[in-house]
């Protein structure tokens, strides 16, 4: 196949895959079930990245039709995905520093493990994660999440302030009750990931970028403390 761009989950470092890192397995299932026959993918890749090479690996279940062809005989066609299974690693989450609080880093997680099997608490999740971000980062404390979102909105741009309030919205949907009980709002789990994106979007711009400014200013006065040391120090003859 083709190379194709990818992101590995656990040195964060993007790359292209080529045919010597990834591995593809199909069969089927000969058994006919309530739903039809199945037809089954494996995918393997393993990171490029020589100081990682951990691999992941993922089952993807399609539909198997016996139908006719053209010829008006009949063959086996592979028709719709119907579900994908990420085995490993577990969840799509990225590892994250541990200067970002457990707390925090732990809804992350969550999200992610459950955005498939659960989207509408996935997104719940997200949101929760969201405001542990705005009170520990940005020392905003207002009990409603809403006022909390309103208190940064002069904190970041226009673009990243709308998203932010999405995920609030979003995550509402699992977090209360609509006031008509038969109203039923779903999320699916690629809304739940648009959610978990977004999270760790802000993870790298708030925190991270804001160590990695601190790391390079204590590196810079580290040098110049070191520069000044060497002007005081008596020449050798």
């Amino acid at each position: 196949m083709p190379p194709f761009h990818w992101t590995c989950p656990y040195c964060d470092r993007d790359t292209t895959i080529t045919d010597s890192d990834y591995s593809v397995k199909n069969f089927d299932l000969s058994i006919y079930t309530s739903g039809g026959y199945r037809y089954f993918k494996s995918s393997m890749v393993v990171c490029p990245n020589p100081k990682c090479r951990n691999f992941t690996l993922s089952l993807s279940m399609y539909e198997y039709i016996y139908e006719k062809d053209q010829l008006g005989g009949r063959k086996w066609n592979v028709g719709k995905e119907l579900q994908t299974w990420n085995l490993l690693p577990t969840s799509v989450a990225k590892v994250f520093p541990d200067y970002i609080p457990k707390p925090i880093r732990d809804n992350y997680l969550e999200a992610c493990l459950i955005r498939d099997l659960s989207p509408k608490a996935s997104a719940t999740l997200s949101r929760r994660c969201l405001q542990g971000m705005i009170r520990h980062f940005w020392g905003i404390q207002k009990g409603r999440l809403v006022d909390e979102i309103d208190a940064i909105k002069d904190k970041t741009d226009a673009s990243t302030w709308s998203a932010i309030d999405a995920v609030r919205k979003v995550g509402n949907i699992g977090a209360h009750m609509e006031k008509d009980i038969d109203v039923i709002v779903d999320v699916d789990p690629q809304e739940a990931q648009l959610l978990i994106g977004l999270i760790e979007l802000l993870m790298k711009d708030w925190y991270i970028a804001k160590h990695d400014r601190e790391e390079r200013l204590k590196s810079i006065a580290a040098l110049a403390a070191k520069k000044e040391i060497a002007k005081g120090a008596p020449k050798t003859v």
